[in-house]
């Protein structure tokens, strides 16, 4: 793990201790079974929920006050979790990658994200799947996505849809070859003090349209208007996606300009190692990725990816049976 950052490391990480490592990969393994339960069934996610209560102690009080407040920076990276990259196999190379099957990895992720609050899926992204890849596809690199190698704008995540996740996991488990992509994230929290008052009040406007991103398909539909801005004047949320968002008037346009700027001179670059876990909190936060140069050998960059909903009941709407994945 490298940390681009003015903040001190221990405000914005959590390290686990061996003894914790041990404690987490045994519930992993527990989870996993016997190695033919699925990420994606009801009732193995309800078995993750459970086993998130037998997780370290200090671990789960860090990710609830998380959940509570997530700071200035909006994002918590935690460090060693056990993620054994030498029993990996070949990093994915397919669009559209998902973990189906409970593998250690998995286990961790679904474990973090019911600690926070129930993980979601959308059928419209990687098939519904709960555990989603992160990684370099070949004919892709200039995607806007989570399959391109070229810089990634920053970004809510699914900032056109209605019910988009509260939280944001990115677990490492590979690290690009040369160490040099990195996660950037950027918080609303630090960038409001740069914006003054008559930009603050036309992002609060309801001038601005947002399109669904590459990973849905690329739908030319866009959201009705809507604004950037939403809440408490003095710590509001935020919701925008620079690659497809657009203004719809002039002040409007000359708002999210100087947004754009005020987040880009706040963000934060983080290089993720194996067994690190990023937190966007993306309320109140964007992220994006620098670029890099994938290989395509096996052993390029992997992340797993998942979403967590805090308010699960709210979008009962979107999901049959109950289910887990928003159908639309």
């Amino acid at each position: 793990m490298t940390l681009t950052s003015t903040e001190p490391l221990s405000t914005t990480t959590f390290a686990v201790n061996p003894d914790d490592q041990e404690s987490l990969a045994r519930i992993a393994d527990e989870l996993v079974g016997d190695g033919h339960d699925k990420v994606d069934s009801p009732a193995w996610i309800r078995s993750a929920a459970a086993a998130w209560q037998e997780a370290p102690v200090g671990l789960r009080k860090r990710m609830d006050a998380f959940q509570r407040d997530s700071g200035k920076t909006g994002s918590l990276l935690v460090t060693g979790l056990p993620v054994a990259e030498h029993l990996l196999g070949d990093t994915p190379m397919v669009s559209g990658s998902v973990t189906r099957d409970a593998t250690v990895p998995a286990a961790l992720l679904m474990l973090l994200a019911s600690g926070l609050g129930t993980p979601v899926a959308f059928l419209a992204e990687k098939s519904g799947a709960l555990a989603q890849n992160v990684v370099p596809v070949p004919g892709s690199e200039e995607f806007q996505g989570n399959e391109g190698s070229v810089p990634l704008t920053l970004h809510n995540e699914n900032a056109f849809h209605r019910h988009r996740p509260d939280h944001v996991l990115l677990l490492c488990l590979r690290a690009d070859h040369d160490r040099v992509a990195g996660l950037r994230t950027a918080c609303l929290r630090e960038a409001l003090r740069l914006l003054d008052q008559q930009d603050r009040s036309a992002l609060f406007r309801e001038e601005f349209v947002t399109a669904p991103p590459p990973s849905f398909g690329g739908s030319d539909q866009v959201t009705s208007p809507h604004a950037l801005l939403s809440g408490a004047r003095e710590d509001p949320d935020v919701v925008v996606d620079f690659a497809a968002t657009t203004p719809t008037t002039p002040r409007a346009q000359a708002a999210m300009a100087q947004l754009r700027a005020a987040l880009t001179r706040t963000a934060r670059t983080v290089r993720l190692a194996p067994g690190d876990l990023a937190v966007v909190d993306n309320r109140v936060a964007l992220h994006g990725r620098t670029a890099f140069r994938p290989r395509y050998d096996g052993r390029d960059r992997w992340l797993m990816r998942a979403f967590s909903l805090r308010d699960f009941r709210r979008s009962r709407d979107h999901r049959p049976n109950d289910g887990h994945v928003l159908v639309r």
